[in-house]
């Protein structure tokens, strides 16, 4: 049996592995560890296996991951999401469709901190739905807008999935921050467009804000801006000029937005510190563990030539570079439907990433896209983790059915974004190019 064939073997045994419920961490690292046993032996192959998680766990550049999960829990202790939601609802709430608006953009906002967007959409969906629901919009349709904008978190730096992605890809994590800030922008806004466009057609689904707010106070909510603004320029700042690595930055970040809440609190919680460090740990030893199992899984097919066979045959058979991205979208939005986005990411990467770079598109570009893709996969059925994480924060307040029935329009906006992505890449890649040229 050539090693090709070992290889492709290999991925339909992973494939179906998962599709029987396997762990995908431990089928990542099991078909990944077999393979190279049989392509190189048990030795080497233990001796590969050793070196990655030890070089995964003991690497500087790898503790950024827990630094920004510690401080998007350390955020939400600190009440920033609740600043930020009453704060928009000031600002934008007389839009049509205005509080679903000013919850976008406060999750919008909160993704910096957050970086997390199942955390970012259980926040908001205790914040904000039930005031939409008392308020005469239709339940499917505010839970939707919730858990779409909890995927800006993952889109606006610092991003989690964004260092997975670096990792993974042997990619600039600093580039990578920067790059996801005009694409997240863009997406707020055409989230928050999708909304208001909504509203003015469908007033039913989403009824116009009657409260009214003088100037003085809008202009007094903003000093609850500043500290989101605060942390995010010392990090994104820092990382732009060069004083300080994104790991030193999520230090900064975590020790910033620990002592915001501090003062929030006014004490220390040892039992509540104590289980905010376990949920960091856990989560970081599962992704860690993803991680791992994706460069075993990558070590093995890159060994076997399946990488390779893979990037000839859409490179080399007269396929246009558009017709490329089309077949890797559609992988994505398929597997995005019945994956985590970090699991997804180990499994596809290793084959990918490959294709797209020799097609001459940047990585720093793939990664955003890539990001998007995810996140996509991240609301859409029969997985869709955000909107199964909107169902169980909102309890019998909505079905998990009207949820993802309140998801079409912003399918549809994704699909825009997607587009955007495609034919304007100077979105992405305006500030990683400055960053080089300085």
């Amino acid at each position: 049996m050539s090693d090709t064939v070992i290889g492709f073997l290999g991925i339909a045994v992973l494939l179906t592995s998962i599709f029987l419920g396997a762990q995908i961490m431990v089928a990542l690292t099991t078909v990944g560890f077999v393979g190279l046993w049989l392509l190189v032996g048990f030795t080497p192959a233990a001796s590969m296996l050793g070196t990655m998680y030890f070089d995964t766990v003991n690497s500087f550049h790898f503790s950024v991951i827990p630094m920004f999960l510690l401080m998007g829990y350390f955020a939400m202790q600190a009440g920033m999401g609740s600043d930020l939601f009453e704060a928009s609802t000031k600002w934008l709430g007389r839009l049509p469709g205005g509080l679903a608006v000013a919850t976008t953009g406060a999750a919008a906002a909160f993704g910096g901190p957050s970086g997390s967007s199942v955390g970012t959409a259980m926040l908001f969906t205790k914040l904000a739905l039930p005031e939409m629901i008392a308020r005469g919009y239709d339940r499917g349709f505010a839970a939707a807008s919730i858990a779409i904008a909890g995927t800006l978190a993952v889109l606006i730096p610092p991003s989690a999935l964004m260092v997975v992605y670096g990792i993974l890809t042997n990619s600039s994590i600093g580039e990578l921050m920067l790059a996801g800030i005009i694409p997240g922008i863009v997406f707020s806004f055409l989230l928050a467009g999708t909304i208001v466009v909504v509203a003015l057609f469908r007033p039913d689904l989403a009824p116009t804000h009657d409260e009214t707010f003088t100037w003085g106070e809008r202009i007094y909510s903003l000093r609850l801006l500043f500290p989101l603004t605060f942390v995010t320029v010392l990090m994104i700042g820092g990382i732009y000029v060069g004083y300080f690595t994104p790991t030193e930055a999520g230090g900064i970040g975590a020790l910033a937005t620990f002592f915001m809440a501090l003062m929030r609190q006014g004490k220390i919680d040892f039992g509540e510190l104590g289980r905010t460090l376990l949920e960091t740990v856990v989560l970081t030893a599962m992704i860690f563990a993803i991680i791992v199992g994706g460069l075993i899984f990558a070590k093995f097919l890159a060994l076997s030539g399946v990488s390779e066979e893979i990037k000839d045959f859409l490179t080399g058979n007269g396929f246009s570079n558009l017709t490329v991205v089309l077949i890797v979208t559609i992988i994505y939005l398929i597997f995005g439907m019945l994956m985590d986005s970090p699991s997804l990411l180990a499994i596809s990467l290793p084959i990918t990433h490959p294709v797209m770079t020799a097609l001459g598109y940047d990585p720093i570009w793939f990664g955003i896209y890539v990001v998007v893709l995810a996140e996509i996969g991240a609301v859409t059925p029969p997985v869709g983790m955000n909107c199964f994480v909107v169902k169980g924060a909102a309890g019998d307040l909505v079905s998990l059915e009207q949820i993802f029935g309140g998801l079409w329009p912003f399918i549809a906006s994704c699909a825009v974004m997607l587009l955007l992505l495609v034919f304007w890449p100077e979105m992405v890649m305006y500030l990683p190019e400055q960053m080089r040229a300085s």
